[in-house]
């Protein structure tokens, strides 16, 4: 296993990633029937997204929680891509970058989770 370095292990990352989501029963759909995702467009941002996120590239612009408010999502599609997202920094790297990839992306999935919730009033 290696450590997470650069914009490389970023797109395996990614990719990896985006593959365990397109097989997954909960999200698939998600992503793809309701979001109808292009994912020739949405892989690149990503990985500008995480590149900046990790390295500090400063090659993401953009506000991302505006997509995801109006998905048909609840807690536990959070928790699943979560789940899906550490285990596939876990597969592939070690190290602490892909710790902090892990802790970023919780803060990520939490952070959306309650904006959603509370403009649902769900909380």
């Amino acid at each position: 296993m290696k450590e997470l370095e650069n914009i490389q292990d970023i797109k395996l990352l990614v990719d990896s990633f985006y593959n365990r989501v397109n097989g997954d029963d909960m999200l698939s759909p998600v992503f793809n029937e309701f979001a109808k995702v292009d994912w020739e467009t949405h892989l690149p941002k990503m990985y500008n997204f995480w590149n900046t996120i990790l390295f500090s590239a400063g090659d993401y612009k953009g506000s991302p929680y505006e997509k995801h408010e109006p998905l048909p999502v609840m807690r536990d599609h959070f928790d699943r891509w979560l789940e899906l997202f550490n285990a596939t920094v876990d597969e592939l790297f070690e190290g602490k970058m892909a710790d902090e990839a892990k802790k970023r992306a919780q803060v990520i999935g939490l952070t959306f989770w309650s904006k959603i919730a509370h403009s649902r009033n769900i909380v």
